[in-house]
């Protein structure tokens, strides 16, 4: 197992890239996009949740998530709303509009679909528009953590990262629609969110509470290090006190306040994930899957998979394996814009 939590729960996450909108623009215009959970069964189906983020390519414009303040986006910014918000994106701040529908039409057309529209004024804007699929069960401590909005500006100077080749890539992909195009887009939305991520981790405010608020701590980030890197281990708070090298009462006492659950409780629930995950994907026999994660016996782990889940682990592989097809008035009814 790795020592790296964050690519741990990143591998979890099960991040899918798929379906791109390119968007060109002339003053004045508002994009206004519905929930994600709205949008989803027209444009990742079989996603449990879906990452919604706009690319700015050329010119400039304003975007927040409803009921935030807008901020201003300038060519080579990127915006992305983890929770799925409704949001806006316009040529000036404060524009609202209903969202159009239409665009999220099924289409047999090569991605990206472009969609050009606006007032016709001299001023021009184009964005990309990318979703991104997730899971978001049994335990996602990461998307929790994160905010409504994540805004990455091209003005902030430093290493830009992955970002700077992503959004050249997507630009260069958008515009001239090559073979094997829709796959780069697809593996290059997840190296974003990834960092994005690594990013937000960097700028993070000292008082931000949360999983990556723990895992930028040293003492919490050490403890989170060796529960991750072995998750079936019988740990006691007294054993990852001494890890962590803190005293029990201040692990507990910090580790809950940063991340949000008592550590015992945390490493109860990662078990449970990365037992969904194997559990998912593979064959493995009950046993040996409750083995793997730190059950002593499969009862034991079958009780503690469906208190958390809800399900059985053989029921949840069931549904797991099942393709999800939309129903056809959802499918007909999800847009953007």
């Amino acid at each position: 197992m790795s020592t790296d939590a964050l690519s741990d729960v990143l591998r979890a996450m099960r991040l899918t890239g798929a379906v791109y909108f390119r968007f060109d623009l002339s003053d004045p215009w508002v994009a206004e996009t519905p929930a994600a959970r709205l949008v989803a069964p027209a444009v990742m189906p079989e996603a449990e949740h879906v990452i919604e983020f706009h690319v700015v390519a050329k010119g400039s414009c304003w975007g927040h998530a409803v009921g935030e303040a807008p901020r201003r986006l300038e060519a080579g910014d990127v915006i992305v709303f983890p929770q799925g918000d409704p949001h806006v994106l316009s040529s000036a701040p404060g524009m609202r509009a209903e969202p159009d529908w239409s665009i999220f039409q099924p289409s047999n057309g090569a991605l990206p679909f472009v969609h050009e529209a606006g007032g016709g004024g001299a001023n021009t804007t184009q964005f990309i528009c990318g979703f991104l699929g997730c899971d978001l069960r049994p335990f996602n401590p990461l998307l929790a953590g994160l905010p409504r909005t994540i805004h990455l500006s091209s003005r902030r100077g430093g290493d830009g990262g992955w970002l700077d080749p992503f959004i050249d890539t997507v630009i260069r992909e958008t515009a001239h629609k090559r073979a094997g195009g829709q796959n780069v887009l697809s593996r290059m939305a997840e190296l974003m969110f990834v960092e994005v991520v690594r990013r937000y981790l960097e700028e993070m405010p000292p008082e931000q509470q949360g999983w990556l608020a723990g895992l930028r701590d040293r003492a919490i980030g050490r403890a989170l290090a060796v529960l991750h890197a072995r998750p079936a281990h019988p740990w006691t708070l007294d054993e990852l006190a001494k890890e962590s090298g803190l005293s029990r009462s201040a692990l507990a006492e910090r580790f809950a306040q940063l991340v949000g659950l008592p550590p015992m409780q945390y490493l109860a629930q990662w078990r449970i994930q990365l037992a969904a995950s194997m559990i998912s994907t593979g064959t493995m026999a009950m046993s040996a899957v409750a083995a793997e994660v730190g059950y002593e016996s499969e009862a034991a782990f079958n009780r503690a998979f469906k208190r958390l889940v809800g399900l059985a682990p053989g029921a949840w592989r069931r549904t797991r394996n099942l393709p999800t097809t939309p129903p056809r008035q959802a499918a007909e009814k999800t847009t953007l814009m």
